[in-house]
């Protein structure tokens, strides 16, 4: 086998790698963040507490009245005080990994291929959420915007909670 053959198979094998681990995270999104009914139902009973008035709509615009950075790590360290002040367990770390395998840290990342994209409910943000988990799982104190790198860590921390007992025990789609 000549050399140029050799490095074409090579270059087709990575190929076909790299297209099978992206259609198996493809697949895995699938599942990703989507309550059953009944939870959904739960959680918006659990959650009729009194909503605390933010000054904006957006975590964003306000990061630096808060003192954290308008970065991953700022997100982070953000809703972490937030679920810290609302009982909601997990920790950096845990949020971490499941950012990085969900969005890559791209708080604007968009399922538009898995089952919930084609039902007209996308999966969105730095952990995946759809639209029903957010408002279900929506903490009081945050955004209301499903896209709102704060408001979607702490909400998708919150649906882990219910569902797994904590966001560090998520280690794979939802």
């Amino acid at each position: 086998m000549t050399t140029t053959t050799r490095t074409n198979r090579l270059a087709r094998l990575r190929t076909l790698t790299v297209t099978g681990i992206a259609t198996t995270g493809a697949a895995a999104a699938a599942l990703t963040l989507m309550p059953s009914p009944a939870q959904a139902a739960e959680a918006t009973q659990v959650h009729a507490t009194p909503v605390v008035a933010a000054h904006t709509t957006d975590s964003r615009a306000y990061s630096g009245k808060t003192g954290y950075s308008n970065n991953l790590d700022g997100w982070i360290r953000q809703s972490l005080a937030i679920m810290k002040a609302k009982g909601i367990p997990g920790t950096y770390e845990g949020l971490h990994r499941n950012i990085m395998r969900e969005s890559g840290g791209n708080p604007t990342a968009q399922n538009n291929w898995d089952i919930n994209a084609r039902k007209g409910t996308p999966s969105k943000g730095l952990l995946q959420v759809i639209a029903p988990t957010f408002n279900a799982y929506h903490v009081s104190g945050t955004a209301h915007s499903l896209t709102d790198p704060v408001a979607n860590i702490t909400a998708a921390a919150n649906y882990a909670a219910h569902r797994y007992g904590s966001i560090d025990r998520v280690n794979s789609a939802y």
